[in-house]
């Protein structure tokens, strides 16, 4: 039996106040992780809606996809951005569970989305994400997960090569910079599967194509991708 005291949570959330990770307003008690009002502001794309969107074109002729979105746009300053800083740089995993979560429940409801079979966080170089502690795609990654209700694979496709940061690089740039950075494990289990390739934002899209190259040599398979967010040009 769990027993709840309403009189103690109240307490704890004058020392340790519950505060929205986009605003930082205080949280109401139904409220997770981002309050209402900021929800209902964020500024969504609506791309899972659409075969052909901004984020798909991105692999037009480089890289053989499905289907691709974004959950948000990603302004410079925003509070999307706000919100992926809170969870790359500042250790709030809840924020990429949360909106996992959420999001997954929009894609369980397209036809474009809702027959993955796998989902496959884009994996970070194991020296970089003992340094961090986590990855956040694959934060964001279990969040799907939980309302898509399939598995979560984190094996068959590494990072070898550790690169620089692809903030401030061009497109070409940033290719040469991961082009050969990935390669395949074991991968008999994917063969001819529908995977759900994840990232947290995606600003030229070179990071996924590296990914979506290598697994392409699986036999059979069929690969969308989803990010949390996605630079507005």
């Amino acid at each position: 039996m769990v027993f709840k005291f309403p009189i103690f949570d109240d307490f704890l959330s004058l020392i340790y106040p519950r505060i929205c990770m986009a605003c930082g307003r205080s949280l109401f008690k139904y409220e997770e992780c981002v309050c209402t009002f900021c929800l209902y502001h964020l500024p969504k794309t609506n791309f899972h809606l659409e075969e052909d969107n901004p984020v798909s074109r991105l692999f037009w002729g480089k890289a053989k996809i499905c289907s691709a979105a974004s959950m948000f746009y990603f302004y410079k300053g925003g509070r999307v951005q706000h919100l992926m800083h809170q969870l790359k740089y500042k250790e709030h995993k809840e924020i990429g569970i949360y909106l996992g979560k959420l999001y997954g429940k929009e894609l369980s409801k397209t036809p474009l989305f809702n027959t993955s079979e796998y989902i496959i966080p884009v994996p970070m170089h194991p020296k970089k994400q003992k340094k961090r502690g986590y990855n956040q795609s694959e934060i964001i990654a279990m969040g799907l997960s939980q309302s898509m209700n399939i598995p979560v694979d984190i094996k068959t496709l590494v990072k070898t090569t550790k690169t620089e940061t692809q903030t401030k690089r061009s497109r070409f740039n940033r290719w040469e910079n991961v082009k050969e950075v990935f390669e395949l494990k074991e991968h008999d289990h994917l063969v001819n599967k529908h995977i759900l390739l994840v990232d947290d934002v995606i600003t030229t899209g070179s990071t996924l194509e590296s990914c979506v190259i290598n697994l392409l040599k699986i036999q059979g398979i069929k690969i969308s991708i989803a990010s949390m967010a996605c630079a507005y040009h």
